[in-house]
């Protein structure tokens, strides 16, 4: 009996069910305690069985529609924003990477100007993307490239610089070309790096396409969160939009993750 039981706590899924049932208990216990605390708006943090079912509802919010059909209506555009710009984040900041890597100086030129954009707060930068721009679709794709951009650049550049000294010494032996140097040892030592930067930046250029959204509006998730935060239809829908965005965050990181093991022999060999 020990022994199945030592089995199933060494399971890998086992620490995660445990830790969503105590987020669970949490959620639950924080919803007691403010629904016996008299504030307004009401059911500001509703239990979850009241989300749950709020989403399987077939009650309309909107003059035709039910909250999970406003809110999957709402993140077709948001997505495809926020995919297209993570998308370009994620080239031009391995390029980047790769540019900062071939030339010292352009590493001392480009990464103090890069971490300063970083530090700019999505809120404070879209209006300065939309002044350039002129249009409000291209800003919101902007913003999201923007934010996936720096972690991909970063921790790319931190796997070219984790390469041993050995390995260069050895290409050095067989007189390698540059290109294969690149090919075969840098960029392979690299791609770890890579996707644990676009796991950080997927969910970051969601993030940033709602929070333009709700700045900008023209439809989005982000401007049906405002909406509902406004009580312009039920707060519910904030809940459901919070609950999808998490889930998308953590559908593209298993992606991602899918990816990695597909073209990393090496792990596959794990």
């Amino acid at each position: 009996m020990k022994r199945k039981i030592k089995r199933i706590v060494e399971k890998p899924w086992f620490s995660s069910i445990i830790w969503i049932l105590i987020l669970i208990a949490l959620w639950e216990v924080g919803a007691v305690v403010v629904s016996n605390t008299k504030r307004v708006p009401e059911n500001i943090l509703p239990h979850l069985h009241q989300i749950l079912g709020a989403a399987l509802s077939g009650k309309t919010v909107t003059a035709d529609m039910t909250a999970t059909q406003a809110v999957l209506s709402s993140a077709g555009l948001t997505l495809f924003r926020a995919l297209l710009g993570f998308f370009l984040g994620a080239v031009i900041g391995f390029l980047f990477a790769l540019l900062m890597k071939l030339s010292g100086v352009i590493e001392k030129m480009l990464f103090p100007y890069l971490m300063l954009i970083q530090l700019i707060p999505v809120l404070g930068l879209a209006p300065i993307v939309l002044a350039i721009t002129g249009d409000i679709n291209v800003s919101r794709v902007v913003i999201a490239s923007i934010l996936s951009f720096y972690p991909v650049a970063t921790n790319t550049l931190a796997g070219f610089k984790s390469v041993e000294k050995e390995k260069y010494d050895l290409m050095f032996i067989y007189a390698a070309k540059p290109y294969y140097i690149y090919t075969k040892v840098l960029i392979p030592a690299a791609l770890p790096y890579f996707f644990t930067g676009l796991k950080i930046a997927a969910p970051m250029a969601v993030t940033a396409s709602i929070l333009v959204d709700t700045l900008q509006g023209d439809g989005g998730l982000g401007c049906l969160l405002s909406q509902s935060l406004k009580h312009a239809m039920s707060i519910y829908v904030f809940w459901l939009i919070v609950f999808f965005s998490a889930f998308v965050g953590i559908i593209i990181s298993k992606i991602i993750g899918w990816i990695e093991y597909g073209v990393s022999p090496w792990k596959r060999r794990a």
